[in-house]
């Protein structure tokens, strides 16, 4: 009886300590799989976050690269930009050189012309000064210190010029007075052929002469014989005759 009673306690006893041991096991293992599933679920946290951090950065940096190529790009026609601008720079400063020359040597050139022309001018016929007489008065009266455009200048000398060259190239008619013998003032119709003779006649054909330029301006030579040819050729001018070769003197100089 008394054997039987310590096996009994001896298997309780070792139940007992079973039960005790398997508890702390228990709470062990419990706590060991608490701690894993936290962990696992800090580094599904962790990879979650990094993969949001790793697609937030490389689309920063997408960004950040898609605006440096930009910038580049600016920069590459600013650069272009800056090419062409010093090229159009040199060119305009090159051309600008050659039309100081240019505009220089225009100057020069009316100077040089207006000065012929007002030397020239008392030499011409008195109808050819008259008709010259606005375009001359346009000329500066002082090169150096005048305003007026080259340009203009240029416009003047032209326009004297083609007066000039038209009175040259043609035979022209003129009403006139000429000082005859006694001083007296008479009414005379003068031919001039261009602008090397001239002939002149009254209209009563008693008083006549040639003309020809001189250093101090046209000097004119009484010549009554001729009276008749010169009416003739203003005949002539006037239509009032069929045109013919007419022989008037002439003096070569």
């Amino acid at each position: 009886m008394i054997a039987c009673r310590v096996a009994v306690m001896l298997v309780f006893l070792s139940v007992g300590g079973f039960s005790a041991w398997a508890g702390t096991s228990l709470t062990e293992t419990r706590s060991t799989l608490e701690k894993w599933v936290e962990a696992r679920q800090l580094i599904s946290k962790t990879r979650t976050d990094w993969q949001s951090d790793k697609e937030t950065l490389e689309q920063t940096i997408a960004l950040y690269e898609r605006e440096l190529k930009a910038i580049d790009e600016q920069m590459s026609k600013v650069s272009t930009n800056n090419t062409q601008v010093a090229k159009e720079m040199e060119e305009a400063t090159s051309l600008q050189k050659v039309s100081h020359v240019t505009l220089n040597g225009t100057r020069q050139f009316a100077t040089d012309f207006e000065a012929k022309l007002k030397r020239l001018t008392p030499q011409l016929p008195i109808p050819l000064q008259d008709i010259l007489k606005p375009m001359l008065a346009r000329m500066p009266a002082d090169p150096a210190t005048t305003k007026m455009l080259a340009a203009e200048r240029v416009q003047v000398l032209v326009g004297v010029l083609s007066e000039l060259d038209k009175f040259n190239n043609a035979v022209n008619l003129f009403n006139e007075k000429r000082k005859n013998s006694q001083g007296e003032e008479v009414a005379v119709q003068t031919i001039y052929v261009g602008l090397g003779a001239a002939y002149f006649v009254n209209e009563a054909g008693d008083f006549a002469g040639t003309g020809t330029s001189g250093a101090s301006g046209w000097e004119w030579t009484t010549k009554s014989e001729i009276a008749s040819a010169v009416q003739e050729v203003v005949r002539i001018y006037r239509n009032e005759r069929t045109a013919r070769f007419v022989t008037l003197p002439a003096t070569i100089r």
